[in-house]
């Protein structure tokens, strides 16, 4: 029995969970951006080098094809989703440095320590 309590504690806690979103999120970001540049930038690329459409650029060597399009499509995503997950990561450091450089205020004093912060004024005159 204590397997399982110690498996659904751990499935439970807080950064699994953040950490199976994130990674939901960034696949869909990927499919986004991989979309994005497939279906939108590569043909503007290809129309501005008089390529029909670059994604689905190839050429032969011998009896192999070389699909270089499909290549260049590819370090595009990863290089935008690179950087945008670079942009997130240091805004949230950002946001943690803040936080922790924040001065901490000491908590107001309960009516018990108020009490006897006068007992020991009247003591010391």
């Amino acid at each position: 029995m204590s397997f399982i309590k110690e498996f659904k504690d751990f499935a439970m806690r807080g950064n699994l969970i953040d950490m199976a979103i994130g990674i939901v999120i960034g696949a869909a970001f990927g499919l986004v951006t991989k979309s994005f540049i497939e279906g939108i930038f590569l043909p503007l690329v290809g129309l501005i080098f008089q390529v029909d459409d670059l994604s689905n650029h190839v050429f032969h060597i011998g009896k192999s094809t070389v699909m270089i399009g499909s290549f260049i499509g590819a370090i595009i995503n990863f290089t935008i989703v690179a950087f945008a997950m670079f942009v997130i990561i240091k805004g949230m450091n950002a946001l943690k440095k803040k936080d922790a450089e924040a001065p901490t205020t000491p908590p107001e004093p309960t009516k018990q320590e108020k009490l006897l912060e006068e007992i020991r004024d009247l003591l010391k005159k």
